[in-house]
């Protein structure tokens, strides 16, 4: 649909509401105009956007002829023409029936998109992992992603809903919410059993969910895990970014080796030869373990923590592994990261 690579302009006197479209996504945000004219107009959006930015912060009038949706953009220094589309093609949004309603601090919702939205997946085949799984509760609300071989769950205590409820929400209008939040105070979430919407200051970004249901994720925890080890968060990672170049770069392996207070990361391909090994004190309970992960996961992981420390629990070499702060950044909020090893060769 051509008219989807325009913006829809809804003039009504001192007000335009803007909006864009995918059809799956639609936002829509609220603006203070100088006008007593009411109608649509739907304009280019990539041509707005670079006349707008080659402008500095100055009034702009624009002239609109509703017979022929020619575009008069008038400035200090000149007149600029471009052509429109009739506004009434723009693809409605439908008004929401039935919703449901949660009012979340807008750094908690923004915060917990952060933390989870790397590690949602990207496969066509599986789409149910392709966006973050909100779970609300009448005493927590908890934020989760996977790709089957990582996964991520941010629990908040410090939010509630009114009625229990879960949903996957795309991760294209969670970027677009992320990304225009900052600076609101509170988001007030809309959602039916297809629809969600996201509210907030003037803005508001509306989405279809993914259909399916989501796999029971608590299943793959390990509950048990008697090996734990405490360490640096920025020492580890940098200790892995340096390894991961040495590493395999079909595998991205890199081997961690934990024994009394010491872990060793190193990582060898055997293809070119390349090999390269670091050593790092930590502080550590459990028996002696090597394990293998892909350094990515780990290096993506460690990246969405902001803690100075974190624990790594271990229960065995082909058990999942599981990354935590070791102290909750926020009070209310649990971070749990888990992360699938890979085999090593021995």
């Amino acid at each position: 649909m051509p008219i989807l690579d325009h913006f829809l302009f809804d003039l009504a006197p001192g007000e335009a509401v803007i909006s864009a479209s995918d059809l799956e996504t639609t936002m829509t945000v609220k603006l203070e105009v100088r006008t007593e004219d009411k109608g649509t107009i739907a304009i280019p959006a990539k041509m707005l956007l670079e006349i707008l930015k080659a402008f500095p912060d100055i009034p702009l009038t624009f002239k609109i002829d509703t017979d022929t949706f020619a575009i008069e953009l008038l400035s200090d220094a000149g007149k600029y023409k471009l052509t429109g589309a009739n506004g009434e093609e723009f693809p409605k949004t439908p008004e929401l029936e039935g919703v449901s309603n949660v009012e979340l601090k807008a750094d908690t919702l923004v915060k917990a998109i952060n933390r989870t939205i790397f590690a949602a997946g990207s496969d066509d085949l599986r789409p149910v992992m392709s966006g973050i799984f909100f779970e609300l509760y009448e005493d927590s609300i908890r934020f989760v992603s996977t790709d089957a071989h990582r996964l991520v769950r941010y629990a908040r205590t410090d939010a509630k809903a009114n009625e229990s409820s879960q949903f996957i929400v795309p991760k294209k209008p969670l970027n677009l919410l992320k990304a225009a939040a900052t600076s609101a105070e509170s988001v007030v979430l809309s959602f039916n059993e297809s629809n969600a919407k996201f509210s907030f200051n003037e803005v508001s970004i509306s989405c279809r969910l993914i259909e399916g249901k989501y796999p029971n994720y608590d299943a793959v925890i390990p509950k048990e895990n008697p090996n734990r080890m405490t360490i640096n968060r920025m020492d580890v990672l940098q200790a892995i970014r340096r390894v991961a170049i040495f590493a395999n770069k079909t595998t991205h392996q890199v081997r961690l080796r934990i024994a009394g207070s010491e872990l060793t990361v190193n990582a060898e391909d055997l293809d070119f030869a390349n090999e390269a090994s670091e050593r790092l004190t930590c502080s550590y309970q459990g028996e002696d373990i090597e394990i293998g992960f892909n350094s990515r996961f780990l290096a993506d992981m460690l990246n969405n923590i902001d803690a100075p420390e974190i624990t790594l629990e271990l229960s065995a070499p082909n058990r999942a592994g599981i990354i935590r702060p070791s102290e909750p950044e926020e009070s209310g909020e649990d971070l749990l990261m888990l992360v699938m090893p890979v085999m090593l060769n021995s």
